[in-house]
C-alpha cells in the first residue's frame, strides 16, 4: 500500500541527525566512496557539508529509477549476494526496509506535489536546535542600514557611491528606494545618465543629491534633453550642467523655457550670452528666482549701478546674481566709501563682491600702513581690485605690497 502523500513530511522530520552522521562516519571507511552504494540502490552523499534532507531525495531518486527499471531477477541476485560482502555496521543503519519501502511506492510527480510543511508540525528539541532563523526585518527604522544586507537595490546603490546616511534623513526616502527594483527601475536611469555625459565616479553624487530622478518618467527625461539640445547647448555644456545642477532634469520643459526667457529679459542679454550665463551657473535655472530679482534691485536701487553694467559684471561673474544680501552692501559700502573706488573701476572687477570682506580689510589695511594703497590706474604704483583679492598672500606681499610675509603676519596681530 503507498504511503499518503501528506506522511512524506513527518517522515523527513523524523529522521535524526545522528542517523547522518553515522552514514558519514561509514563512508570514510570504504575505499572509493563516490561509487559505493547501499544494497545497490542508495547512493552515499557526495560532499561532507551537504544537506541531509538533500541526501535523502537523491536516495529516493536513484532508488525510485532503480525500481522501475525491473531489473533482471539475477541481476537482483547479484545485488542480494554483494550485500552480504558489506561490513557489518550497515546493517545498524536499518534503512534497508525504510528507504525502499517507500521509494518503490512513490513516483516523482508526487513527491514533487507534497504539500508544505505546516508551521505548528511537531518536531523533537534536537532538530530544533538545527534550525538558523534570520532575524526579522523591523517594520519601521531611522536608519537604511537595517535594510542593506537585505536588499539588493540599497546594496548596489552604495558601490555607485551614494550616500544613503544623507538620504536616510529625507522623509519618505528609505520607503521610496526599498520599493524600486534595481534592474527595472534603476538600471535604465543609470544608463541613460551615462549616455548623456555623466561620468561613472559622478553617478553616486549626483543620486544623493537627487533621488527623484530615479522615479521620473525615461521618455519624459529625453524630452528635457531634446529641449536643451534645441537651444543649441552641447552635449559637453548639458553634461556639465547636470552634474552641476543635479535637479535639472527633473524640471519639465515649460519650466525651463519660462527660467531661460526671464533671464534673457531681466538682464537685457542676447541669446548667446543668455546660453552662456546659464551654462557657467545652472543653477539659476532650478533655484528660487527670488533672490536674484532682490538682487537687481539691490544693484540698482541701492548701489546705483546702471543697467549695463550690471549686465557686464553678471556674465563676468554670474554668482553675483544669487550672492547674498548683506554680504553684497557690506562689501559695496568698504570698497565704495573706504577705498574711495568708483563704480566704473567696481564694474571692471565684479569678483570683488564673490571675496572674503575681511581680507579686502587686511590687505588694504597694510597696504595704507606702507603707503601703497593706490587704486587709480591713471597714477603710478597702481593696484588692481584683481591683485588686491584673488592671488594668495606669499604673491600679494612679493608682489604688490613689496613687504615679507612675516611682516604682514605682524602686521595682522596689531588689527
Amino acid at each position: 500500500m503507498a504511503l499518503p502523500a501528506q506522511q512524506i513530511p513527518k517522515w523527513f522530520y523524523s529522521v535524526k541527525i545522528r542517523n547522518f552522521i553515522t552514514i558519514m562516519q561509514f563512508r570514510n571507511q570504504l575505499m572509493r566512496p563516490r561509487k559505493t552504494t547501499l544494497h545497490g540502490l542508495l547512493a552515499l552523499p557526495e560532499q561532507s557539508s551537504g544537506n541531509f534532507f538533500h541526501w535523502r531525495f537523491k536516495s529516493y531518486r536513484t532508488s525510485s529509477i532503480w525500481n522501475g527499471s525491473q531489473a533482471p531477477s539475477s541481476t537482483r541476485q547479484e545485488n542480494i549476494s554483494a550485500q552480504d560482502t558489506h561490513p557489518p555496521s550497515l546493517n545498524k543503519l536499518q534503512l534497508k526496509t525504510e528507504v525502499t519501502n517507500f521509494d518503490s511506492q512513490i513516483s516523482l510527480e508526487e513527491l514533487e506535489d507534497l504539500p508544505p510543511v505546516s508551521p505548528l508540525q511537531q518536531i523533537s528539541e534536537e532538530d530544533a536546535v538545527q534550525i538558523v532563523a534570520e532575524p526579522p526585518l523591523p517594520p519601521a527604522s531611522f536608519t537604511l542600514r537595517d535594510y542593506v544586507d537585505r536588499s539588493e537595490t540599497l546594496q548596489k546603490l552604495v558601490l555607485l557611491g551614494v550616500n544613503l546616511s544623507k538620504l536616510e534623513k529625507r522623509p519618505g526616502v528609505g520607503t521610496l528606494l526599498l520599493r524600486l527594483d534595481f534592474e527595472n527601475d534603476i538600471q535604465k536611469i543609470l544608463l541613460f545618465l551615462k549616455d548623456i555625459g555623466v561620468e561613472d565616479n559622478q553617478l553616486g553624487a549626483f543620486l544623493t543629491k537627487n533621488y527623484i530622478i530615479l522615479t521620473e518618467d525615461l521618455e519624459n527625461l529625453r524630452t528635457r534633453v531634446a529641449y536643451l539640445e534645441s537651444k543649441k547647448f552641447s552635449k559637453t555644456d548639458i553634461s556639465r550642467m547636470i552634474v552641476n545642477a543635479p535637479y535639472l532634469l527633473s524640471f519639465p520643459v515649460d519650466r525651463l523655457d519660462n527660467r531661460l526667457g526671464f533671464f534673457q529679459k531681466e538682464l537685457g542679454l542676447n541669446v548667446q550670452k543668455t546660453r552662456d550665463l546659464v551654462i557657467r551657473l545652472p543653477r539659476l535655472l532650478t533655484g528660487s528666482l527670488e533672490p536674484v530679482k532682490e538682487n537687481m534691485k539691490v544693484y540698482q536701487l541701492q548701489l546705483g549701478f546702471k543697467r549695463n553694467e550690471i549686465q557686464h559684471m553678471v556674465t563676468r561673474i554670474p554668482k553675483i546674481l544669487t550672492a547674498n544680501k548683506r554680504k553684497l552692501t557690506e562689501t559695496f559700502d568698504y570698497v565704495h566709501n573706504v577705498m574711495s573706488l568708483p563704480h566704473h573701476i567696481i564694474v571692471k572687477f565684479p569678483q570683488v563682491f564673490n571675496s572674503k570682506l575681511l581680507k579686502i580689510k587686511e590687505r588694504h589695511s597694510f597696504l595704507t600702513y606702507l603707503g601703497r594703497a593706490q587704486y587709480d590706474p591713471q597714477k603710478p604704483n597702481y593696484i588692481s581690485l584683481d591683485k588686491l583679492v584673488s592671488i594668495p598672500d606669499e604673491v600679494f606681499c612679493k608682489e604688490v605690497a613689496k613687504a615679507s610675509l612675516q611682516d604682514f603676519e605682524i602686521f595682522l596681530k596689531t588689527l
